[in-house]
């Protein structure tokens, strides 16, 4: 069974089942693999809070007690559909809570995923990231896609202020207004994708999981846009029953 530690935010959790459905090669409902979502949110405080310092309890615990519930709920493999959960200051905690209560679940990392994916189906090597402020300043995407022989080419202070507020501004970001989401936090957005091209990215990720919910073509001007989202439902899918992938098309 596939592991969802959702509430990070909520519609992500909702968000990647979705996509693990849309990925997965099936002809009827029995087709379909089993997944199991926990969306607590009221459990796990605020990744970027946390990372900015304003947060004094790593949510890292929180998310591990839910992964370790998941596993003792079948779950055998399992998934958080947050990319800042992912700096190692939270990250490492949760391995860390896993190995103490000895876990045997596998937890996948969203960020190496997503850098795994872009460098077997892209021949660009010039990466531009949208993200949370707490994701950029943790070189989060930044060490990873290095780590792939990648370059990543990241906002500048100005830029990152429009696109976090586009994100988490409690009058139009996107977590206070998903549905719809605002005219001003999608303009914001794909702006923020116009001068990341001017900067030389030559492919976009979506580095929070609230994104993709503003930013839903394939391309902004020219470039392909990535929803780490999808790409970690795929590679779950790809760990239970690799047969029940659909093949990857750009």
């Amino acid at each position: 069974m596939i592991g969802i530690v959702g509430g990070v935010g909520p519609l992500a959790g909702v968000d990647i089942v979705k996509k693990i459905i849309e990925e997965t090669n099936a002809r009827k409902d029995q087709d379909h693999l089993p997944v199991l979502l926990s969306s607590q949110a009221n459990r796990i405080k605020d990744r970027t809070e946390y990372l900015l310092g304003r947060e004094p309890i790593n949510p890292g615990h929180a998310l591990a007690e839910i992964t370790y519930e998941l596993e003792r709920a079948g779950a055998t493999v399992a998934a958080i559909p947050c990319n800042t959960a992912h700096s190692p200051r939270i990250f490492e905690v949760i391995l860390e809570d896993l190995a103490k209560n000895n876990a045997q679940i596998k937890l996948l990392n969203m960020i190496e995923e997503t850098a795994k994916f872009i460098k077997q189906h892209y021949e660009h090597s010039q990466i531009g990231v949208l993200s949370t402020t707490g994701t950029r300043n943790t070189g989060l995407y930044k060490n990873i896609i290095e780590r792939f022989e990648l370059n990543c080419i990241e906002p500048n202070d100005n830029l990152q202020e429009k696109i976090h507020a586009a994100i988490y501004d409690e009058t139009y970001g996107i977590k206070a207004i998903s549905s719809p989401v605002t005219n001003r936090a999608h303009d914001e957005l794909v702006s923020a994708i116009h001068d990341l091209k001017a900067q030389g990215a030559q492919v976009i990720i979506l580095g929070c999981t609230e994104l993709p919910l503003a930013l839903r073509e394939k391309s902004y001007f020219g470039l392909p846009v990535i929803d780490p989202n999808r790409i970690l439902a795929r590679a779950l899918i790809n760990e239970l029953d690799a047969s029940k992938l659909i093949p990857f098309q750009d």
